[in-house]
């Protein structure tokens, strides 16, 4: 199940992602729990099918259970997910989401192509929801940054 791709980036599966939950057995069945990355995320659909048809290519009988609480956080990202982001040419998150506690600030992003901390947010929005674009000073070039949440 952990291969299952991200169909918003495909460089990472959806245990890189933090989106895979959980794997158990239920009798003669396995329940795979997925959580989304936020409410309405419209890769969901799509990330519960490839699962379906994963479990049905292995054989196995099964089904597919959406978890919303607690709700996704980067913080269930991998570090290998990260690092897969940035040779994908996204930054990745920084920091971990403040729960109960002082909210920690990024006062940059650095450049996911050529590494320069001179950059700029140019739209809280980018690709998708769950990231932001920027553009790097140094290189010129934008890229998209995976939001904190």
């Amino acid at each position: 199940m952990g291969e299952v791709a991200d169909p918003e980036v495909p460089v990472l599966t959806i245990a890189d992602l933090g989106v895979l939950r959980g794997v158990r057995r239920e009798g003669d069945e396995v329940v795979v729990t997925i959580t989304p990355t936020y409410s309405g995320c419209p890769a969901m659909d799509v990330i519960r099918h490839e699962v379906e048809l994963t479990l049905q290519a292995l054989q196995v009988d099964g089904r597919v259970e959406t978890v919303l609480s607690p709700a996704w956080t980067t913080d269930w990202m991998s570090e290998e997910g990260k690092a897969k982001l940035t040779e994908y040419g996204i930054a990745p998150p920084t920091g971990q989401r403040a729960v109960g506690g002082p909210i920690s600030l990024s006062l940059t992003i650095r450049c996911p192509l050529c590494g320069s901390p001179d950059t700029t947010e140019l739209s809280r929005f980018g690709s998708t929801s769950c990231k932001s674009l920027w553009r790097c000073n140094s290189c010129r070039e934008p890229f998209d940054h995976f939001k904190a949440i």
